[in-house]
């Protein structure tokens, strides 16, 4: 890879980050229902990451989820308040920001299977899945957070000071209060995102291919 390629991926991923910020954040005046203790739904927030795993590959993918994770962590603080204890933290950190929206980053996982048919139909679907692999693995982080450190609302546990009370503090109640709350902004978020990534696919499937492979590409141009 040249120098100057790898200034223009910089580049791209940037404009990316910047994309998806901007949607989170005009998401946040559309009247959704309000989650008060984190999470929400986005208008096609998790689009664009997912596009740029899927066009630049997860090398590209992964890192710049990450940084999404960490601007949402930032801007997103103010619910730490709602738990105590130093384990806790630290599960809310990586479980509901950094590692949930790090999973963004794979939704290129299988670009690998269009490289080696060529096929629109196979970049359609293996966008589409992953985007709706990557959303569950961000349910399932925020899931894992729920179970544990925000069980405190389930049964009045207070806050978590090791591991051991994390893993205790896990009650059927904990379960419930976790599919109901995540599941309850997640799946519509889903469903959102594999809305724009099956209309990104067959809207621009010469931008989504053009990193892949060059004979890739050209298949993709004669079947059009």
């Amino acid at each position: 890879m040249s120098k100057k390629t790898t200034v223009y991926e910089m580049a791209e991923c940037a404009v990316i980050l910047a994309l998806s910020i901007a949607l989170f954040a005009v998401s946040e005046f559309i009247p959704w229902p309000a989650w008060l203790q984190g999470g929400g739904i986005t208008l096609f927030g998790q689009v664009p990451i997912i596009v740029l795993s899927y066009r630049r590959g997860l090398k590209a993918g992964v890192p710049t989820a990450l940084l999404l994770g960490v601007f949402e962590m930032i801007t997103g603080l103010a619910n730490f308040a709602w738990v105590k204890g130093a384990v806790s933290y630290v599960v809310v950190a990586l479980f509901d920001y950094i590692f949930a929206f790090g999973v963004l980053g794979l939704g290129g996982m299988f670009r690998g299977i269009y490289a080696k048919s060529g096929q629109k139909s196979v970049l359609t679907a293996t966008l589409v899945l992953g985007g709706l692999i990557s959303s569950a693995l961000r349910f399932v982080c925020h899931f894992l957070s729920g179970i544990t450190v925000w069980s405190e609302y389930t049964q009045g546990n207070g806050g978590f000071t090791n591991l051991d009370s994390v893993i205790h503090g896990i009650t059927k109640g904990s379960v419930i209060y976790s599919i109901t709350y995540n599941g309850g902004y997640m799946l519509p978020e889903t469903i959102i995102t594999v809305i724009g990534c099956l209309a990104i696919a067959l809207v621009i499937p010469k931008e989504l291919t053009k990193y892949i492979s060059k004979k890739s590409k050209e298949k993709v141009e004669k079947a059009e």
